[in-house]
């Protein structure tokens, strides 16, 4: 594959096949209610399909990961894209559940394998000077995919119907093959070298990035409650659905403007420093969000998204750094693990939501924040402008 240090090209391209490969990761889930009322599914068959497809993407990104860095086995991204958007837009032609199982584990497979070899090119466009502002440019792309996916879904099935959903293999198909202009190799899956000490790496090696992973899975956690019930708590509050949706969409906007800003300015005052900065920003924000009402909640709601995904991409360029050696897996492990993980907390977090209230379990969501950073505190990782000891 090829590699220019000095041209923003590649990365544009690669930001640009990250916006269409999670673009298909929520078309699983726009599709339900589809699903249910054609084909009479149970809502535990219909929610099957989404556990399948998240679970077997987020596990088997460490797994791709592991084998690119260990033995050199890739498989191009472009292959990868397609994978995905073809058993994605299968899942419109058939109403066999056991097909469409099927399909969603083998589309999870192509979207599990894209980022880790995505991310091992993008790590090799990358100077120490500009590491954290090239990763959040690519990350962001997966965030602006997974936004207009939803959106791309409904319109088509609102046209064409469920047998309309191939449509999505389009943008897929185009991205391919810009991506074999861009990054050419012979076969699809091919061996890259690697430089190897002709033995594995042993697990105490991996130690160091323990604090890490726990502080992305923790910040995955806060990110996908806030996600699932902030909508719920807004409507507490006599919003209507609409407009729940459209305040969490704005927050997940300043998310994005997060990112970026996360990105660039770890790269100027240390990547310690500003996910902490950002741990910090968010507590006094969500406190102002529930506790307050009108324009202050919504301006304290779009700064703890800003404040809360800030460090996302940071913690992914600190992986990087910490195991140069071992950066696909790193990235599978920080974007893809630590997010499967996280997940699983939402039920946990609806449990107590339940037994006691929405709004005292929404109280826990700072204490995850505060354990995160102070993870990252902790982390053995050089400061760069507040030089503690």
């Amino acid at each position: 594959m090829t590699e220019n240090t000095n041209d923003s090209i590649p990365i544009l391209w690669l930001s640009a096949a990250h916006v269409i490969t999670d673009l298909y990761l929520p078309v699983v889930t726009a599709i339900i209610p589809l699903l249910i009322s054609t084909y009479g599914f149970s809502y535990f068959l219909a929610g099957m399909l989404v556990t399948i497809y998240n679970v077997t993407s987020s596990m088997m990104q460490p797994v791709f990961g592991w084998i690119s860095d260990q033995y050199g086995i890739v498989i191009h991204i472009a292959a990868c894209l397609l994978i995905s958007s073809v058993f994605i837009s299968a899942m419109g032609l058939s109403g066999d559940i056991y097909l469409l199982l099927l399909f969603a584990a083998l589309a999870a497979l192509g979207h599990a394998a894209f980022h880790p070899n995505a991310f091992s090119i993008v790590n090799r466009l990358c100077t120490p000077e500009n590491r954290g502002k090239i990763t959040s440019f690519f990350v962001v792309g997966g965030n602006l995919g997974y936004a207009v996916g939803p959106l791309l879904a409904a319109a088509i099935i609102f046209y064409f119907g469920l047998s309309g959903l191939p449509l999505l293999v389009i943008p897929a198909l185009l991205m391919a093959v810009m991506l074999w202009k861009s990054f050419p190799v012979k076969n699809v899956m091919t061996r890259v070298t690697i430089k190897k000490s002709g033995e594995p790496l042993p697990l105490a090696t991996y130690r160091p990035i323990i604090p890490l992973f726990s502080a992305s899975t923790l910040r995955a956690w806060t990110i996908f409650c806030a996600l699932a019930f902030f909508p719920s708590f807004l409507m507490s509050r006599g919003l209507d659905l609409i407009s729940a949706d459209i305040l969490i969409s704005a927050m997940l906007l300043a998310g994005v403007a997060g990112q970026l800003a996360g990105g660039y300015l770890s790269d100027i005052f240390g990547r310690k420093e500003y996910i902490i900065a950002g741990s910090v920003l968010a507590i006094p924000s969500f406190y102002g969000f529930i506790l307050t009402s009108g324009i202050i909640s919504v301006f304290s709601l779009l700064v703890f998204g800003f404040a809360l995904w800030s460090g996302f991409a940071v913690t992914v360029a600190i992986a990087h750094e910490m195991l140069p050696g071992k950066v696909a897996f790193t990235s599978g492990l920080m974007l893809g693990a630590s997010l499967g993980v996280g997940g699983i907390g939402v039920a946990i977090f609806g449990f107590l939501a339940d037994r006691y209230s929405l709004a005292a379990a929404l109280q826990l969501l700072p204490f995850l924040i505060i354990f995160a950073g102070v993870l990252i505190y902790l982390l053995k990782y050089p400061w760069k402008s507040w030089h503690i000891s």
